[in-house]
């Protein structure tokens, strides 16, 4: 029986989440304060990375941890206060990335990134969106040896074990294909089966107006005025008062708040980003992670985007942009960069969980809620393979990969 569903939240997540559901013939309402594709989901480094089969764990050698505490490693900044807020949630994060159950949490992972290319290829095709993505792969720069010797060697195990293809480019092969490069690096790792998109927000925008040419219906509104009335669920927009028999929690960054409003406690935190265009300069020919110094170069429509690692910080907390002043003094070094196109950073927050799976399935207490949030770092990767697990849910089939591993009630105490 086809229902009534309210999908809060107009990322990559909430977006293709909204659509999957209205392609299957329910009544779709999508509802964010602002345009689809205008927060997280557009300041991403724009990749679609088929290759993340292990989600990026927290380092756990003496070394980093040293260099990120006296805050010397550009991959990653802190606010003190903020951390210690979230301590519970890091140590969580911790544990959970020690070898033995970092690897059992990436076979659930590897299931749901083993259809991020083909559920977007799918979507792309209905929404008449790929001019906007390129086939071309990923690429991760080392400028020393050791760490491209690891690295090739890490390869090898995933291209064995998931079947990811890759490249693997020494110093000088990699100068040839990067002639752009002002120095010659220790050589690269190029991941030939993952895609990147030229404007990560535009796509979302796609996918939206696909959503809406389908009869799905987008509006403005407040999702933490979201309340249960009797038996639906009913939420404040720009359109008057909405009411539907299902509601999806898709608010990225925004859902701990909201879940905790509603009783819920799960391990939820961000790592926050920056990033910037650079105009009328060089550009690699693909997008490409200074793997050393935690930052990413992708060529896009408005220049040269330079993508931030993790900074541990509150969500309203002001900016601080140093990693970004540091990543782009690294590119400096490897390219003849442009002009800034912003005249400030952006800025937005990646949407985490503790044991680094994300929140997919039914609330629980409360009928007819459903959470489908906390990405991490492949919100814009992952966004079209989690509104297929969840719409499989919601239609009480069988799910196309098992779901118990990204249930929300996995979580003691929930």
């Amino acid at each position: 029986m086809k229902q009534a569903i309210l999908v809060i939240g107009a990322g990559m997540v909430g977006t293709c989440t909204a659509l999957e559901l209205r392609l299957r013939g329910h009544h779709v309402t999508l509802l964010d304060k602002r345009g689809p594709g205008q927060e997280t989901s557009y300041g991403n480094a724009g990749v679609i990375q088929r290759e993340a089969v292990e989600p990026y764990p927290m380092p756990r050698g003496a070394g980093f941890l040293l260099m990120a505490a006296l805050g010397r490693d550009p991959s990653v900044s802190y606010h003190p206060a903020a951390v210690l807020a979230v301590l519970p949630k890091l140590w969580q994060y911790w544990r959970a990335s020690a070898p033995g159950r970092h690897g059992a949490i990436s076979r659930h992972y590897a299931a749901l990134i083993a259809h991020s290319t083909s559920e977007h290829a799918r979507l792309l095709r209905l929404a008449d969106a790929d001019d906007l993505v390129r086939r071309s792969g990923l690429r991760l720069a080392f400028r020393s040896g050791q760490p491209f010797a690891q690295a090739l060697a890490d390869a090898a195990r995933l291209q064995r074990d998931h079947g990811i293809s890759f490249q693997a480019f020494d110093g000088a092969e990699l100068a040839r294909v990067e002639p752009a490069f002002r120095r010659t690096l220790a050589g690269a790792v190029h991941w030939s089966d993952s895609w990147s998109v030229t404007d990560p927000g535009r796509l979302v925008e796609r996918y939206a107006a696909l959503f809406q040419r389908n009869g799905g219906r987008f509006v403005h509104g407040d999702g933490s005025t979201l309340r249960r009335h009797g038996a639906a669920w009913q939420v404040d927009s720009a359109d008057g008062t909405i009411d539907a028999a299902q509601a999806v929690i898709a608010l990225g960054p925004w859902a701990e708040s909201f879940t905790q409003r509603l009783g819920y406690r799960l391990p939820l935190f961000v790592k926050r980003g920056y990033h910037r265009h650079y105009a009328d300069g060089a550009m690699p020919s693909v997008p490409t992670l200074d793997a050393e110094r935690g930052y990413v170069m992708s060529p896009q429509s408005r220049g040269l985007r330079i993508t931030t690692g993790a900074e541990i910080a509150a969500l309203d907390a002001r900016p601080t942009p140093r990693q970004l002043a540091l990543a782009e003094a690294s590119a400096r070094e490897l390219l003849e960069l442009g002009a800034p196109v912003e005249p400030v950073p952006w800025l937005g927050c990646r949407p985490c969980v503790a044991d680094m799976l994300p929140v997919i399935g039914p609330a629980g207490r409360h009928p007819g809620l459903w959470f489908n949030f906390g990405h991490g770092h492949q919100g814009f990767t992952l966004g079209p393979a989690s509104a297929r697990l969840l719409a499989d849910l919601i239609d009480g089939a069988t799910p196309f990969i098992q779901a118990e591993g990204y249930a929300p009630q996995r979580f003691a105490g929930y």
